[in-house]
């Protein structure tokens, strides 16, 4: 941590430390080209820190929460990133507030605030470098389910042309998104979980047909309380979604690469790998998001049922004993079935339609064997297969181009859990804050979805 008289001292190893994937993201050291940085930091809300017990909490000791805060702020004023996105930002408490409002402020930040519905008292922070972007819209999603979650869309340009062409200069535009999805107390909650980043997709793309936008790359940032091997980390994938601190350290989504780094050690004491930054370039293939959430949704259920120790046959046997019929699967059998076993939270019953559509191949009202088997053993899909990043560099000038990025860097802190270890020595959160460089890339102005 630098804190302090510290920072000067350090300013002169930084880009040392740098190169090792430490202290600083890159584009601090490296002015030859432009770059974009991006933090994102569950920064644990004092209302939530125990200290010591269940019952004692950090927020009843300014003298801890603050000390512990102005640390926080330090580490991101140095690091200086375009964009920070922040978790569990304490929004009920008006000293808190104001500290990083004015602090940010100070250092070139617009910042924008979104409070957890019912009155959680904590949310979002997002914080925008003035030097960096401008602000052309920002939006709030109220989830209204069962976690009171909530996310930020920030519609931003940049301020410094990423390149020209024969005409004009190119301002590179982004859509970032800040959120934090709800913790999996259990798994009823999964498709609870899988269906906040269903709407979030789904807002983005309502925006982008709204405001009629060219394709742009889209940032998702955040404590997914999820990790790779997860359900959400799949649907996001099929989504054309990388992960750009696997990207950056040429991990792939295998389950050996799934436990080599951590970034949260949780209150039950597991340490786990949730805070990605997510990329989307606006060339990705891509499925159509309503089938890939259709296909995640039947991912869930499927797993449901293999804990309960069925097996195929033992699953459908057990939607057509709730169907009253001796050979098929109805409809109501099956959301009968999917309510017992607490599956229905989450989803609106035109999603349940949407399910039922899609797994009732022939339509005709009815769910043979054959038409369950394709839900139990799904083909896999090209895109899920590969999704590779099919970015291209510049070409012909006179070639319509338009902006993606490459993941230049990315680096978590503290170094310890980068290798998959917490250390005991660190106190500014639960969370390791992870912080991306990208850099701008051009391709042709098409935007394929498979």
């Amino acid at each position: 941590m630098v804190v302090g008289s510290s920072l000067v001292a350090t300013l002169s190893s930084t880009c040392d430390n740098l190169l090792k994937g430490r202290n600083r993201h890159p584009s601090i050291c490296d002015s030859s080209e432009p770059s974009v940085s991006c933090t994102t930091f569950n920064i644990l809300a004092p209302i939530y820190k125990r200290l010591g017990s269940e019952t004692c909490r950090e927020s009843e000791f300014r003298d801890y929460w603050f000390t512990r805060n102005q640390s926080i702020l330090d580490r991101l004023i140095f690091e200086r990133s375009s964009i920070i996105c922040l978790q569990e930002f304490w929004v009920g408490n008006e000293e808190l507030v104001g500290m990083y409002e004015k602090r940010l402020g100070e250092a070139g930040y617009i910042s924008y605030k979104l409070a957890r519905t019912n009155n959680r008292g904590d949310g979002l922070l997002t914080a925008i470098h003035k030097d960096a972007f401008t602000v052309v819209n920002d939006r709030e999603l109220l989830f209204n389910d069962c976690g009171d979650r909530v996310a930020q869309l920030l519609h931003v340009r940049s301020v410094i042309p990423f390149w020209q062409n024969q005409n004009d200069d190119i301002q590179q535009e982004i859509l970032i998104v800040n959120t934090h999805l709800l913790f999996p107390h259990n798994s009823s909650l999964s498709i609870v979980r899988l269906h906040q980043v269903y709407k979030i997709l789904q807002y983005v793309e309502a925006y982008q047909e709204m405001y009629m936008l060219d394709p742009v790359p889209v940032i998702l940032c955040g404590d997914w309380n999820g990790s790779k091997r997860g359900h959400v980390y799949k649907f996001l994938r099929s989504q054309g979604f990388i992960s750009s601190y696997d990207t950056a350290h040429h991990y792939t989504d295998s389950d050996a690469d799934a436990h080599k780094w951590v970034s949260h050690r949780n209150h039950r004491g597991n340490i786990c790998g949730v805070d990605f930054i997510w990329l989307l370039n606006p060339d990705k293939c891509r499925m159509p998001l309503k089938t890939s959430w259709n296909e995640s949704v039947f991912g869930i259920i499927k797993n449901h049922l293999r804990h309960m120790s069925m097996t195929e046959n033992d699953a459908f046997d057990f939607l057509r004993a709730r169907s009253y019929n001796s050979d098929y699967i109805t409809y109501p059998g099956f959301c009968e079935g999917l309510q017992q076993l607490g599956l229905t939270k989450g989803l609106a019953n035109e999603e349940l339609e949407d399910l039922w559509a899609q797994a009732d191949a022939d339509g005709n009202g009815l769910l043979d064997y054959e038409e369950f088997q394709r839900i139990w053993h799904p083909l896999p899909s090209e895109q899920q297969e590969d999704n590779m990043d099919r970015c291209k560099r510049p070409g012909s000038m006179e070639e319509p181009v338009v902006g993606c990025f490459d993941v230049k860097n990315a680096v978590l802190f503290p170094p310890e859990v980068e290798k998959g270890m917490w250390p005991e020595n660190y106190s500014l959160s639960d969370h390791a804050h992870l912080t991306v460089v990208f850099s701008p890339a051009r391709m042709p102005c098409s935007q394929p979805i498979c």
